[in-house]
């Protein structure tokens, strides 16, 4: 059976192996999971599963192949005489029980009460999803006083709607490596681009120099610093703000979170559409306080890295033209401005946070990534370790 289920999870481009498969046949036979669904479920994919961006593609696998199990209570009926069971279900009683069942009318009774009870319950929920189907959004509906208590697992135990199975939530969808992401996510992307050097007081405790004094010194202890290992890459970041971008406001604060996190040495600057002859550090001051952009030209060596954020979606002749800019004047088109910082700074990118399958229908998209010599990333974690990759070579 596992067979089948390892070939499932192949087919669905989960990347697994023999050697997981095998952790899952150990655990079984060491018993950790027995006869339940639910743990079966989290064992196989705690062994089958090495990345969390795998998790939705794991659930729709698990349910495609598991579907239909839920219902194997139905066979065992079939297959166990009523008899048998009824017995089975007397030994367990005290005399004071088995009385107090004859005093109602008998085990028969009492089973007939059981099963009206049942039926009138199913239909009663049969009916509730049909109005929520018809009134409501979603398949648990939105009205909290339909919808069970939570247990753990995310699994329903409310006598109003029937459990949802975990696997079929798929509450892990948004961990996917190719959708937008959250700032813890941003970080780890984010770390493809560090050079770390040591630098600062000691403060360190510098072990393998420490022994190998001690020892030279006969066994007394001679305790060696050294200074702290940190990112000495620094990071020029320009951020596009406001119209288009509006649309795009907590990816991109996630973003700048992250990036100040991770950067030491780094200085932002805002712009509006393209980069021109000025640009700013705070959105409420920037009709008054704007920083030249040959000031930072100036300012700020070539060792730097540079990275644009925006959407790049303008009118053409916003980059081509002098006095395109909507806003302002501008003496010189964008597109000589943005050659000066490809002709200066050895490593350059910009980051789109619009699909990277819409850019071809927007043909500013396409002068600014050229004019980027190539060098733009969609707003996702691989696109962020992509470009970050690009800018540690």
């Amino acid at each position: 059976m596992l067979i089948n289920f390892f070939l499932t999870l192949r087919k669905y481009k989960v990347p697994v192996s023999i050697r997981e498969l095998m952790d899952v046949l150990a655990a079984l036979q060491g018993k950790l999971v027995y006869a339940n669904i639910d743990d079966f479920y989290l064992l196989s994919r705690t062994c089958m599963v090495k990345d969390e961006k795998h998790y939705d593609k794991f659930d729709r696998a698990f349910a495609a192949y598991f579907k239909g199990l839920e219902d194997l209570h139905g066979m065992l009926e079939s297959l166990i005489p009523d008899e048998w069971l009824r017995r089975e279900f007397e030994k367990s009683l005290t005399p004071e029980e088995l009385a107090q069942i004859e005093s109602l009318g008998g085990l028969e009774k009492l089973i007939e009460a059981f099963q009206k009870a049942r039926e009138e319950e199913e239909k009663r929920q049969a009916e509730e999803a049909r109005e929520g189907q018809e009134g409501q959004e979603g398949e648990e509906g939105e009205d909290p006083e339909q919808q069970g208590r939570k247990g753990p697992g995310g699994l329903g135990k409310g006598k109003k709607k029937k459990a949802k199975k975990v696997w079929d939530e798929r509450q892990y969808k948004n961990l996917d490596d190719s959708v937008e992401l959250g700032t813890r996510n941003i970080k780890v992307a984010l770390r493809r681009l560090r050079k770390l050097a040591r630098s600062g007081k000691d403060e360190e405790l510098d072990i393998d120099t420490t022994i190998r004094s001690t020892a030279h010194n006969g066994g007394m202890l001679d305790i060696r610093m050294r200074p702290e290992r940190k990112n000495t890459v620094k990071v020029l970041l320009f951020l596009d703000i406001g119209g288009s971008m509006d649309a795009h406001v907590k990816v991109c604060e996630e973003l700048f979170s992250a990036t100040r996190t991770e950067f030491k040495h780094m200085e932002s600057f805002y712009f509006h559409n393209f980069i021109y002859e000025s640009v700013w550090k705070d959105n409420r001051r920037r009709m008054n306080e704007r920083i030249p952009t040959y000031e930072i030209l100036n300012k700020y060596a070539h060792d730097y890295k540079v990275v644009f954020v925006g959407d790049a979606t303008m009118a053409p002749y916003e980059i081509t033209h002098a006095g395109g800019s909507v806003e302002h004047w501008n003496e010189e088109p964008g597109a000589d401005w943005m050659a000066r910082f490809a002709g200066l700074y050895d490593k350059l990118v910009w980051i789109n946070p619009t699909p990277q399958e819409t850019w071809e229908y927007s043909s500013s998209v396409g002068m600014t990534q050229e004019l980027v010599g190539g060098q733009m990333y969609p707003l996702t974690i691989r696109g962020l370790e992509e470009g970050m990759a690009f800018l540690s070579k």
